[in-house]
Parts: structure tokens; sequence; C-alpha cells
């Protein structure tokens, strides 16, 4: 219990920040999402290029093909990396890669950058950490690991929380996988558990090399921002950066929130261009010979039909794009539009959970049931935590049936024997459609950490091709396959008895976690 007393500084949660939606969505087809180019850069491609995968295995799988076939880059963001045999197997396949580039003629090419979170990656004497310092020693030049440390974490608290209540304060939390110009995108960290029984989401950007160079950008950004691990297992800042613990806070925010907005609107400057010189040499005046040249050429690209817009989360440094553009979509959604959201922690905002029961859309909100909870079973405090879940789940649902509004927005719990569940995520069907035009992929849960205390970054996928709009729903389907309708009786069974101290403790510490 006196570990909870160590974060009273921090119970008082911030003001929050209202937002004006940037601008109303558009009447015609998936175009309507166009505003969303007024905050971030949007990347044309051709459905094609897009595959939306199912399984843990599957994404393990191809996370090491794609190591074994990467020429130029490897860049992986994630919360940790785990230290079991299927890791060292990853880190082994990185070797593997490193050694090959190594030995080809001239100076090596392959360039490997890591980014992990500080407080999660340091966490007990084998970590995150001891599995890439083998690397670091092989091939200095080629590998940069950077370790973010949250700038609330400091003075006194970081002497004084322990470890692993020390990462309630903030994290990286950003997912992202990427090899020369494939991009995965994905909920998932680098541990065995989400490479065998924990779902998530993952979806495949291939050959997307704007893309790839757009969150080659971020996480160079955030690296240059965060501690850098060194082949002693010491970290260091470098040079001329404020640290973000011993610092100035408000110097080091500014600095990140300069580096980061740097490569957003450069990206978006980028693409804006390139988008006004396809336009225009598309129009009917523009040279036919020109288009018949890069015919020949084989350089002439097929016509987007599915835009990629990410969409960054970072309140420690003053940037909550993501957080704008999803109270914008919940805001915006019409009557009989459908929303599919789906959180491995159920948690929302209050901002979030107000428009999802004052507007007119019909909502399936999926989550884990206390079984498949990450946290089932856990010793200590954290073995409460999916009591937590469950009492403010009883709370929203009350608050549904109270405004009679249980037939518009539906609760669903995922249930799967020998899984936990991870997935977090939206789907966005148009009134009369029967296939989602619009999804969200990527880390954030749509909780108070996701977009109060956390590094996160998802990308909103907007298609008008039929056949990804399948796939996506091939996907929302096969998750809510595995979940049963929530109702009063749900919280009338005795695994959903929540103790009154978890009752009186949920109010004051929902916001940790």
């Amino acid at each position: 219990r006196s570990s909870w007393l160590l974060l009273a500084p921090l119970l008082t949660p911030p003001v929050p920040v209202i937002t004006a939606p940037p601008c109303s969505l558009c009447p015609e087809g998936a175009h309507r999402f166009q505003w969303i180019r007024n905050l971030v850069p949007e990347f044309g491609i051709s459905s094609s290029h897009v595959k939306v995968l199912s399984s843990p295995v599957e994404f393990y799988e191809l996370l090491k093909v794609q190591i074994k076939a990467a020429k130029q880059r490897v860049v992986m963001a994630s919360l940790y990396l785990g230290t079991g045999l299927l890791e060292q197997e990853l880190v082994d396949c990185l070797e593997e890669t490193l050694e090959k580039s190594l030995q080809a003629k001239g100076s090596p090419d392959l360039r490997v950058s890591i980014l992990l979170d500080y407080t999660r990656g340091s966490r007990g004497r084998k970590n995150s950490r001891t599995m890439l310092i083998p690397l670091l020693q092989r091939f200095p030049e080629q590998v940069r690991v950077s370790l973010f440390h949250t700038p609330n974490l400091r003075g006194l608290l970081r002497l004084l929380i322990p470890e692993r209540f020390n990462e309630t304060i903030g994290l990286q939390h950003i997912k992202v996988y990427l090899f020369d110009d494939n991009v995965i995108l994905s909920g998932a960290n680098l541990s065995d558990l989400y490479f065998t029984n924990r779902q998530d989401r993952y979806v495949l950007l291939q050959d997307s090399p704007e893309v790839a160079d757009f969150f080659t950008e971020l996480v160079d950004a955030i690296g240059d921002v965060s501690l850098q691990l060194q082949q002693d297992d010491t970290v260091q800042m470098m040079e001329g950066m404020v640290h973000p613990y011993q610092g100035d806070k408000v110097a080091y925010c500014e600095i990140a929130n300069r580096r980061v907005m740097e490569v957003i609107n450069s990206a978006r400057t980028r693409q804006e261009l390139l988008h006004a010189k396809t336009f225009h040499s598309s129009q009917p005046g523009s040279s036919l010979l020109s288009q018949q040249e890069s015919q020949a050429s084989g350089s002439l690209k097929p016509e987007p039909d599915t835009w990629i817009y990410p969409l960054i989360q970072m309140k420690p440094f003053g940037i909550q794009i993501d957080e704008m553009v999803t109270e914008t979509l919940l805001t915006e959604a019409e009557r009989d539009a459908r929303i599919y959201l789906t959180t491995g922690y159920f948690n929302l905002t209050q901002a979030y959970m107000d428009l999802i029961l004052g507007t007119r859309a019909e909502y399936r909100i999926l989550l884990a049931s206390p079984e498949v909870n990450g946290f089932f079973g856990a010793k200590g405090v954290a073995g409460a935590i999916p009591a937590a879940y469950v009492y403010i789940e009883r709370q929203f649902y009350s608050e549904v049936c109270y405004l009679q509004q249980q037939e518009r927005v539906q609760l669903q719990e995922y249930s799967r024997a020998g899984w936990t569940f991870h997935a977090k995520g939206l789907w966005l069907y148009l009134a009369g459609s029967d296939l989602p035009c619009l999804t969200l992929i990527g880390s954030p849960n749509f909780g108070y950490r996701s977009v109060h205390r956390d590094l996160e970054a998802q990308v909103a996928i907007v298609t008008e091709n039929k056949a990804l709009q399948q796939q996506l729903h091939q996907e929302q389907e096969q998750l809510y396959l595995c979940s049963g309708v929530v109702s009063t009786s749900t919280f009338e069974q005795p695994n959903r008895y929540v103790k009154l101290w978890v009752k009186l403790v949920t109010p004051l510490i929902k916001n940790f976690f």
C-alpha cells in the first residue's frame, strides 16, 4: 500500500486541454477524411501493398523474414524486448543480417535503430539492455539503441518509486517495425507472449518508402532525445542534448516537441508538393509525352486508392494530434454509422466516453474479460488491476443503461481459453455500408495513459478498395467472434466481484494503468 502513497504528487490529474475539431467531415466517399491532412502528412498508396495479419505466430514469422531480407535499414520501436528464447532468436536474426552486411564489399549499408522505454527495458538483471549489448559491442557503427525516459519521472519521485511502479508515470509506447521500405504497424511488443498467445493487431505496408521514411525520421527524433545505450550497459545523452530527468524539464520538452514536429511538418510539406505535382501531371493539359515516358520506364505507380495518416500523441511534449483526430471521428460519425472500437484495457478518457454516449453512431466496444486481461493472476497490487477494470466497465455500462442507450452502445468481452487480449483500434462503417472505409491501428488504448502520459503513434488507414475493406472487415469479425455481449447478469457472476478497497482505490489510480 505504501507504494501507492509515493504516487501522491501525481494523483491530481492535470486540467485537460480542450481542442476544437480541425474541421467537419467532407461529404464525398472515403475522401471525407482528407481533412486529416491539415494536421499530418497524407501518404497515398495502392491497396495491393496492404496486408492484414491475424495471429501472433504470423507476426513473429514475418518479423524474422523481414529482418533477414533487410539491406538498408531495420527500425524497431517497442515498449521493450523480452528475454526468452523467441526474443533471442530475433536478436540472432539481426546479428546474422548485420554480419552479412559487414562481409559485403565496401562499407556496410545496413543500419539498425532500436527504440525502447528506459524503465521497462531496464527492469530486472536480465532485460532488454542485456539482450542488445552484444549487438552494440560487435557492430558499434551500425547499431543504435535508444532508451526513452519520461521527463515526468524526476527528482524525489524517481528516487522513491520502486521498479515496475515507476512505469506508471510515463512510457515510450509506440510499436513500429520497419525493414527497408516495408512497415509493420501494431500494438504488439517484442516479447514471447506477443509471438504466441496474446492477441493483437498487425498490418503490413509493403513497398511504401514514404511511410517508411516518415517512421524512420520519427524514431530518430525520439531517439535523439533519449538515453543512448553504451557497450558497457551505461547510458548517456547525445552531446549538447538536455537530459530528460536531470536537465530543465521545460527546455527538454520544448526541444522534443520541436524535433518531432519538424518530422511531421517536413513530411507534410513533401507530401503536399508531391500531391500537387501528381495532380498537375494528371490534368488534361499536362504533357502526354512525359506521361508516356513514365509508362515506358515503368516508373508510373498505380493510382492510390488507400491513404495512410500517421497520428502522433505525445502530451508530455504538447503534441496531441491523435486525440484531436479521434475526437473528431467520434464527434462527426453520423446516425446509422457503426464504430467498432477495441481496447485491451478498458479505461476510456472522460472526453471519449462523453462523445460515445452523446453522439449518434452505433458503437460495438470490445474489451478483455478478466481472465484474458494481461494482469490476470499477477502478484501483489497488480493482481487487483483486472478487478479495477471490471469496476470501470460496470460504471460505464450503468451509465449506458441510465441513458437507455443499450441498443446503440454495446459492450462485448473477448474470451479465449489460454490467451490474453491486447488488440486495440477502431473500424468505421459509414451509414448503409457493410464494409469499413477507415481503421485506426497502432499503440493507443484510448485511455488516460495513452492521451496524457505515454508516447503513442497509430495510423488512420482510409481505403476505397473493396478487397482491402473486406480484409479489415474480416479482421474485425474474427476478433468479435471470440466475444460475448455484456448485460446486467454479466456483473452478477462470482468472478466479477470487486472488493471494497479496489472500488475505493480505483478512482485514485485509474489514470496510471
